[in-house]
C-alpha cells in the first residue's frame, strides 16, 4: 500500500497550515474522513481518532455553545498522537484552544476556503486512488478499441512486437514490460506504466524506441482501465484449445477476476488482428451478444428436429 502524508495532502490541494508543523508527514492510513461532531458534543467512545477530521461550519458553531473549560477538553481529546490532522473548511476562523492543542500533540492544523462536503469528497477520490492496493505484472497494456487489454506471455513470445503492430494500426499503448496496476474499486484494476520506461516499447533487435515521438500523442495513453487478459504461448500441438469460445477462463489480479484469453502463437498468425477481434467480441458479449452461444443454441435446435 502507498504512503501518504500529510505534506501530501498540503501540497495537491494548496492548505493553510495554522499550527502543529512538527507533525505534518504523520502518514495517512485510511481515505475514510470523520466529522466529530458527535466527539464535540463529547461522546469519544468511538473516535476515529486515525481518520483526517474534517470541521466545518456546524462542528464550529456548536463549539461556540460550549464552556471555555468544555472547549478546551474537546479539543485536546480530538488531537492524538495518531490524528493525521485537522482541516478547517469554509476558510472559518480557527478557535485558539484548538491551535493551542494541537501545537500540543503536534498534530497539523489546516484550513482551507473550500466547503466541507465539496472537499471532503475530493480528498476522499484523493486519497483513495494513492492507498489503493497495487501490484506489478510483466506484460504490455494496450487500448483496443476502447478495451483494456493486458498481453500477457513468457519473455521473447512477442509481447511488444504485437503491442507495435496495434499502435501502427491506430490503438494506444499504455505500457511495455512493466504495468503497474492498482485497485480503485471492488472490480477495477487500473495499469499503468512506470514513469521511467513510460512511452518506451523495447523491441529484440531494434532496441528501445519512444512510441509518442514516433507515433504521436494519440499513440500513447497515460492509464487504462483493464478489461480483458490475453495470454501468449507458444503453440503446443499436444494442448486442446478453446475451439468454440464457450469455456471462460479467469485470471486473479489482487481481489478482481479478469476474463483471460489464452491465444496460441506459431509462424504466420497475425495476433495483432486476433487481438483487435477479440477485444471487439468481448464488447459485444458485454452487450449481450454471444456469437458461441448462438451457434450452440442453433446447433441443439438443429439435432432436435432431427
Amino acid at each position: 500500500m502507498a504512503k501518504v502524508s500529510v505534506k501530501d495532502i498540503i501540497e495537491k490541494f494548496e492548505l493553510e497550515l495554522i499550527s502543529g508543523e512538527e507533525g505534518i508527514n504523520r502518514p495517512i492510513t485510511t481515505s475514510d474522513l470523520s466529522r466529530p461532531g458527535i466527539e464535540l458534543a463529547g461522546f469519544l467512545d468511538y473516535y476515529p481518532a486515525e481518520r483526517i477530521q474534517l470541521i466545518g461550519k456546524t462542528e464550529l458553531t456548536f463549539t461556540e455553545k460550549l464552556t471555555d473549560s468544555e472547549k478546551q477538553l474537546r479539543f485536546e481529546q480530538l488531537c492524538t498522537d495518531i490524528t493525521p490532522g485537522i482541516i478547517i473548511c469554509r476558510g472559518l476562523d480557527v478557535p485558539s484552544m484548538l491551535i493551542e492543542a494541537s501545537e500540543k500533540e503536534a498534530v497539523p492544523l489546516l484550513r482551507t476556503k473550500q466547503k466541507t462536503t465539496r472537499f471532503s469528497g475530493l480528498l476522499t477520490n484523493f486519497l483513495e486512488s494513492k492507498l489503493a492496493p497495487t501490484t506489478a505484472v510483466h506484460g504490455v497494456l494496450v487500448d483496443v478499441y476502447g478495451v483494456g487489454v493486458l498481453i500477457t506471455g513468457k519473455s521473447g513470445v512477442g509481447k511488444s512486437e504485437t503491442a507495435l503492430e496495434l499502435v501502427k494500426r491506430g490503438h494506444r499503448l499504455v505500457a511495455d514490460d512493466c504495468v503497474e496496476i492498482r485497485q480503485e474499486d471492488e472490480n477495477t484494476l487500473v495499469g499503468t506504466s512506470p514513469e521511467l520506461i513510460e512511452h518506451l516499447l523495447e523491441i529484440r533487435g531494434l532496441g528501445i524506441m519512444n512510441v509518442m515521438t514516433l507515433f504521436g500523442a494519440g499513440a500513447v495513453r497515460t492509464f487504462k482501465r483493464i478489461s480483458v487478459v490475453m495470454d501468449l504461448e507458444l503453440w503446443d500441438q499436444k494442448k486442446q484449445y478453446d475451439r468454440l469460445g464457450l469455456d471462460e477462463e479467469k485470471m486473479k489480479i489482487i481481489d478482481t477476476e479478469l476474463t483471460k484469453l489464452t491465444i496460441p502463437v506459431r509462424p504466420g498468425r497475425n495476433l495483432a488482428v486476433i487481438i483487435e477481434v477479440a477485444a471487439m467480441n468481448f464488447r459485444l458479449k458485454q452487450m449481450g451478444v454471444n456469437a458461441a452461444e448462438q451457434f450452440t443454441n442453433r446447433l441443439a435446435e438443429q439435432m432436435s428436429d432431427r
